[in-house]
């Protein structure tokens, strides 16, 4: 029964993870920023990067949750549920830019969903230490893709840069906790084969 009630509630959080509506625990970085006019090519492009984002963080819940369910210790499981939780902030600020922005998260998010969640458990089942460093892997390829994004935002769209610049400080900040819990950082060949796997990601749901 222990497990049927386990996975029922993993179930569940897939499903709320992937329908529900995310509230916030900390503040929308946005509320005092001016929500500048942007015109339609702009407003085009911006929510294409917050859906990218969004994206992110649905592949963020179901990677913490894989790893999770096959990690050993208890402190890991507690690191990666705080972690997955300040990050479900990141689902609630990037779900509402984009319904500010006139738009919807892709389509494909179930599809990635379950990807990263079977990465996750198949991650955690080579060993904490090769989980938690999977984690800053993956935390150093979002801190780039943001660092892009900021690049790349129309100049006066405010709202979508300071949320992306909140973002950027926590998957920073989570990437350096993965390796000061044990991490093993990851060689860089294997982190340049991360980035050619997560372009597929960013290219696809840029656009649905």
């Amino acid at each position: 029964m222990a497990s049927l009630d386990e996975f029922i509630l993993r179930v569940d959080r897939a499903l709320k993870t992937l329908t529900g509506e995310h509230t916030a625990l900390r503040e929308y970085p946005a509320t005092d920023m001016v929500d500048s006019i942007l015109n339609e090519d702009e407003a085009r492009h911006a929510a294409g990067l917050m859906r990218v984002n969004h994206t992110g963080e649905i592949c963020a819940q179901a990677l913490y949750e894989g790893q999770a369910l096959t990690a050993r210790k208890e402190h890991v499981r507690k690191s990666l549920k705080q972690a997955a939780d300040e990050e479900s902030d990141h689902l609630a600020w990037c779900e509402q830019r984009l319904d500010e922005l006139g738009s919807k998260p892709s389509v494909l998010n179930p599809l990635f969903y379950a990807a990263s969640y079977a990465m996750g458990a198949l991650t955690g089942l080579l060993g904490d230490k090769v989980s938690l460093g999977f984690v800053e892997a993956t935390e150093d390829q979002v801190c780039q893709h943001l660092e892009k994004h900021l690049d790349s935002l129309p100049e006066n769209d405010e709202r979508s840069r300071e949320i992306i610049r909140r973002m950027f400080d926590d998957e920073a900040r989570h990437g350096a906790d993965a390796l000061n819990a044990g991490g093993e950082e990851f060689p860089e060949p294997v982190k340049r084969t991360m980035a050619l796997i997560s372009k597929v990601m960013t290219e696809t749901t840029y656009r649905v």
